[in-house]
């Protein structure tokens, strides 16, 4: 798969506030020239790193100070406080990957400072040493990076223990300096070396060292942010900010260099600024002679690219179906199609264009897994992944055991299909200790304190399945005892066989008429009630109880006293009784026979139940009569219905002695048994009968009165009509109808009959009496006026809206009509301004509530007649103020 370097590695060395925080990295190398007056002439080189865009940095230094130092004792053997600073090269990264979303840019000025050392061969070798303060603030894996510095080095080997050592050049990086690296994406950064020698390299993340101080004035001292002379070795490791960073993981857990090639890479950490130290060690026929340093401080910049990240995955052993998705967290929005290939060997439809499959496998194995992003277009990238499939792992234990200071035995009882299970992690959960562990598959445990633990099993199997399973243990301080019972009685000369659980050896006390004591089940047969001890010995773990068997000689039995009950109610009888099973008879009125307390439900006048009860062989006979009296009977008479503001003449009777009404409101009299009753609203009333017949419950019937609502009569709008002409009448407000007079009627006795007039009248007045289904009546009458015209809508040519109750509004006047259809009136623009399908319902000449000025209006009006014909008329109304 093809990888674009992501995040800039923007090296920072180490800087003083201000003006002296500059260098963004660096590195020191050296190449050996020869021998000359039997020293040893070295060229050294510092390179250090500038960011092209720091526009608070000062300058790289035109000059420096370095020195050596013996690498045995430390002492200083040579120094140099004005190193020349020989070339500046800009390098820049001009043309970044088009497949990196927002890239950074990557600009450094880097300055070589050289200088030649000439040193005579020593057992212990050099260490040549360059110092500068201060790192810039903010670096994310630092703690308060403003105040700390660097300290570069190289080291020159000595005779100790390769003779030939101190001829040889220094191992010297030679990755790219122009990288980038972005947040929460993977990456790989080179940090390869070259050796002239052909010395054998190994590489390691290593300690960065502080160098250098904040003091602003001279002399150079150590605490100076340009030291000269440096500060001689050892040298102090930086503040790395803990967790998750540290020297070996400088970039958090999810990075790592390869030891052999010098590459790092993982997944970038979140955007910001990293301190990055690589040693790079010189073996020299299996002798390490030398080990040399590169301190960078590494931007990793908020960019994304386009290609896909495929974690590894676990095992799966609960199924054929998985679920597949781009692991990278925040995908590149450049990435724009996706094609998966799920890597079944036999088929070429595994395939998918989601973004998000799902897939089923046929069979179970181990499949190779390949997401292609932009499939055949630009930027195109892809991933691979193995995935397991052996569903059928059933993890689990059984643990044997129960006291403290007593072992536990622990059992794995898990269950594969595939493979076989290899590896076992206990943690017993013993809070007293850091050592309750085991990786046996049935280990013991032996716990010191009493009370609950929590078991934890790590398990796996050869095929890659893992799972854990958690166990809720309780640790007794003794073994748990349980009884069958605590208390019995036995008859003479009855014997009972007792009945104890638990783990270990029993032991029963006293000995005293009994078999198997040393059981948990003992038979015993005493003929005084004793008290029996039963102790149990888990390995030590000691417990015991007790049981209580009570001696009788005879069974003790005495029924409740006979009862009257209300015939059809239920008892529950009862007896004092030492007996311990129980038989009533006859059992057909019980709810059980066989308790002391059975609920009885007797159906004759009177019924003896005949209770034998037992302990052992020995057994007793008593009996109780229930005697059933019928309950009084009361009958308040049938319902009622009656009309609004009538009464009801209530007729009750009774075979009792005495009888309430209730409630007693609108009764004129509540101690009779016919009184009247004047409700306002459907009642309920109850007659409650008592008598001294024996049944202690009262009789009760109910009548119900039900009020009928008020009758209200409508016989309808006074109307006009024509000779000729059928009128259609409409009563309401009854469930049948009488008008009166029947004249002109086709019928007086229906709800909507129709009247025709032969002759003009000025009015005729029809009276309506309306009856609900109780005969309640009221009444409503209705005037026709009988014209001999056509059938019309009359109306006015004008109206005067002034608020004085004449004229006030325009209506129409419907003559012979039997509905309006419409009566409409528009202003002279054609704006509607009024309309209704009521008779007589007219426009009082607001618009929208503002009354208008004086004008002319036009009205239309269609109606239909009482023979079906329609009639259209229009017209106009002046409006007066």
């Amino acid at each position: 798969m093809r990888r674009y370097l992501l995040a800039i590695l923007t090296l920072f060395l180490l800087s003083a506030p201000a003006k002296s925080a500059h260098i963004t990295g660096g590195e020191m190398f050296y190449t050996y020239l020869g021998q000359s007056g039997g020293n040893y002439q070295y060229h050294v080189t510092v390179k250090l790193f500038r960011d092209c865009y720091c526009s608070n940095c000062a300058t790289l230094d035109l000059a420096i100070g370095m020195a050596v130092f013996d690498r045995g004792n430390g002492s200083m053997v040579w120094s140099n406080g004005s190193v020349q600073r020989t070339n500046v090269v800009t390098l820049s990264l001009t043309s970044p990957s088009p497949c990196i979303n927002n890239p950074p840019t990557v600009c450094y000025e880097v300055g070589y400072y050289e200088t030649d050392i000439s040193l005579p061969a020593t057992p212990n070798g050099y260490i040549v040493v360059f110092q500068r303060c201060c790192r810039i603030p903010g670096i994310n894996n630092l703690i308060n990076s403003n105040g700390v510095g660097a300290t570069y080095t190289a080291e020159i080997p000595g005779t100790n223990p390769l003779a030939t050592a101190p001829v040889n050049n220094s191992a010297r990086f030679v990755g790219a300096d122009t990288v980038v690296v972005c947040a929460n994406n993977p990456f790989t950064y080179s940090f390869a070396a070259q050796d002239a020698d052909g010395d054998q390299l190994s590489y390691s993340f290593c300690t960065a060292y502080l160098g250098g101080g904040q003091a602003a004035n001279p002399p150079n001292g150590p605490n100076t942010p340009t030291p000269f002379p440096p500060a001689n070795p050892p040298y102090i490791p930086v503040p790395y900010a803990t967790p998750p960073f540290d020297a070996t993981s400088p970039l958090g857990p999810g990075v790592t260099i390869n030891s052999i090639t010098g590459l790092i890479t993982g997944i970038a950490p979140a955007a910001g600024i990293y301190v990055v130290t690589v040693c790079v060690t010189e073996t020299r026929n299996g002798v390490v002679i030398a080990t040399q340093r590169k301190d960078l401080q590494i931007k990793v910049g908020d960019c994304d690219l386009a290609t896909p990240v495929l974690n590894p995955r676990a095992t799966t052993c609960d199924g054929f179906t998985l679920n597949f998705q781009n692991d990278d967290p925040s995908p590149s929005p450049l990435i724009n199609s996706y094609f998966w290939d799920f890597g079944v060997p036999t088929l070429t439809n595994d395939t998918s264009n989601l973004a998000n499959p799902t897939y089923t496998y046929p069979d179970t194995g181990v499949f190779v897994v390949k997401l292609v992003t932009n499939r055949y277009q630009q930027c195109s990238d892809s991933a691979t992944t193995v995935v397991r499939i052996f569903p059928g792992f059933f993890p689990g234990f059984i643990v044997a055991g129960s006291c403290y200071t007593n072992p536990f035995q622990f059992t794995d009882t898990t269950l594969t299909n595939y493979g076989f299970v290899d590896s076992w992690s206990w943690d017993f959960g013993d809070p007293t200790t850091l050592a309750d562990t085991s990786h046996l598959q049935n280990p013991t445990w032996t716990y010191p304190t009493p009370g609950p633990k929590t078991v934890r099993l790590i398990v796996s199997n050869s095929k890659g399945c893992i799972d854990t399973v958690f166990m809720n243990l309780n640790v007794l301080d003794k073994p748990p005892i349980t009884l069958a019972f605590r208390d019995t009685l036995i008859c003479i000369p009855a014997s009972v066989t007792l009945n104890a659980g638990g783990t270990g050896i029993f032991n029963w006390t006293p000995p005293i008429s009994i078999i198997n004591a040393n059981t948990g089940t003992p038979t015993v047969n005493p003929t005084t009630s004793t008290w029996y001890i039963v102790n149990l010995n888990d390995n030590g773990c000691l417990n015991k109880d007790s049981v209580h068997v009570r001696v009788t000689s005879g069974v003790n039995l005495i029924a409740r006293p006979d009862t009257t009950i209300c015939l059809g109610d239920a008892v529950q009888l009862s007896a004092a009784t030492n007996g311990l099973t129980f038989n009533w008879t006859p059992a057909a009125t019980l709810n059980n026979p066989n308790v002391i307390n059975p609920i009885a439900t007797p159906t004759a006048a009177s019924t003896t139940y005949q209770l034998q009860a037992w302990v052992g062989s020995c057994t007793a006979v008593d009996d109780v009569t229930v005697f059933a009296v019928p309950y009084p009977v009361a009958n308040a008479g049938p319902d009622q219905i009656i009309c609004y503001n009538g009464f009801a003449q209530l007729n009750g009777s009774h075979d009792g002695n005495q009888f309430t009404w209730s409630p007693t409101s609108y009764l004129d009299n509540p101690v009779i048994l016919n009184p009247r009753s004047y409700p306002p609203r459907t009642t309920t009333y109850v007659l409650t009968v008592y008598d001294n017949g024996g049944c202690p419950k009262p009789g009760r019937d109910t009548v119900v009165i039900t009020v009928l609502p008020k009758v209200r009569a409508y016989a309808g709008r006074d109307t006009s009509v024509v000779i000729n002409q059928p009128l259609q009448l409409n009563a309401s407000g009854g469930a049948s109808y009488l008008w009166i007079p029947s004249t002109f009627l086709n019928n007086n006795t229906i709800q909507n009959p129709v009247a025709i007039f032969p002759n003009p009248l000025d009015s005729f007045t029809y009276k309506l009496v309306a009856y609900n289904i109780a005969g309640c009546t009221d009444t409503a009458s209705i005037t026709v006026r009988v014209f001999a015209v056509s059938p019309t809508v009359f109306v006015p040519t004008a109206f005067t809206p002034n608020g004085d109750g004449l004229n006030d509004v325009v209506r129409p006047i419907a003559v012979g009509i039997r509905r309006i259809i419409y009566f409409s009136i528009y202003n002279r623009w054609g704006q509607r301004v009024f309309i209704t399908t009521e008779d007589k319902k007219g426009w009082d000449g607001r618009i929208n509530g503002v009354l208008q000025s004086s004008n002319v209006f036009v009205w239309m009006v269609q109606a239909e007649d009482y023979l079906g014909n329609k009639i259209f008329l229009k017209g106009t109304v002046a409006l007066i103020r």
